[in-house]
């Protein structure tokens, strides 16, 4: 169902040695989704309530607009409490921390679709959407010296973070748990994280196999519009690597981009400055020709 002919299949499952690392990635990704089976047996409209609005508030504030188009592109720039807000929100995405996030992610569009590509669907699919967070040995040769984030590295709210990552999502859960018990930790926690995983993942994997091209990049990016209604505009992903550096990823008036209005929005009351956006001559040099 794609042009993308895989090149190179890794072995994830056998023939392959499983780091500690590995393993416990592993063994997190399957507690999460099995904890999602008990769904329908959890399930209330408050419940419900909780999953969307943490979906909103961890999936588009917190990774597209914040790890993603501020931090990762700085595509335009907040001021600090607000940045480190929605960064904080993206740290309850359980994702990793915004250093690791950013410095993988400028490492893909650095080495977008090659050998070093930490996550090109060259080799897979599955590789493309989450296989490649599970073989810690290719990931850590291709991202593992994290030397592109000097921007952020000395910054303390990013260290701290760093240093006690897993105590936030934990209180979080903790807050749940007191506010609704099981339902809003199975509903609140590990549907949603689960949820927010496959649509960001997607971006990496279905985003570089279906869609359509109409800028010329030099790798697999397409425009696919399931994905870009899932990911608050972010499966627009053809424009995203033709423009990598804009606050908008839809670029057409039908290409719905709920993060851009966000960042819009933010703009018109002063709190989003220097918001950038694709140079017309930029555009017209990457425009692919209609034969």
């Amino acid at each position: 169902m794609s042009d993308v002919v895989v090149r190179k299949r890794r072995p994830y499952f056998l023939n392959r040695k499983w780091s500690s690392k590995d393993v416990i990635y592993g063994g997190f990704m399957v507690f999460m989704h099995a904890l999602c089976l008990l769904a329908p047996f959890t399930f209330s409209w408050s419940a419900f309530g909780v999953f969307m609005a943490l979906y909103v508030i961890t999936g588009m504030f917190g990774i597209t607009l914040s790890f993603h188009r501020n931090l990762s592109h700085k595509s335009f720039k907040l001021p600090k409490w607000l940045e480190y807000t929605f960064a904080y929100c993206g740290v309850q995405a359980l994702q990793g921390d915004p250093l690791e996030w950013v410095s993988s992610h400028r490492y893909h569009h650095q080495f977008c679709d090659t050998e070093m590509d930490p996550h090109t669907p060259y080799e897979g699919f599955w590789h493309s959407h989450m296989g490649w967070l599970l073989d810690e040995q290719p990931l850590h040769q291709r991202v593992g010296e994290r030397g592109n984030i000097g921007d952020m590295e000395k910054d303390r709210f990013y260290q701290f973070i760093q240093k006690t990552y897993p105590i936030h999502p934990v209180m979080m859960a903790v807050a749940l748990y007191a506010a609704g018990g099981v339902p809003y930790i199975v509903w609140g926690v590990a549907v949603r994280a689960v949820w927010v995983y496959h649509i960001t993942w997607f971006v990496n994997s279905a985003s570089h196999v279906w869609g359509t091209q109409v800028w010329n990049t030099g790798d697999l990016s397409r425009n696919n519009w399931w994905v870009a209604l899932l990911a608050f505009g972010e499966g627009w992903h053809n424009n995203h690597h033709a423009f990598e550096y804009s606050a908008r990823h839809g670029l057409e008036w039908w290409q719905l981009d709920p993060t851009w209005w966000v960042v819009r929005g933010l703009e018109v009351v002063g709190l989003a400055t220097k918001v950038k956006l694709p140079r017309q001559e930029h555009m017209e040099r990457l425009a692919i020709k209609s034969s």
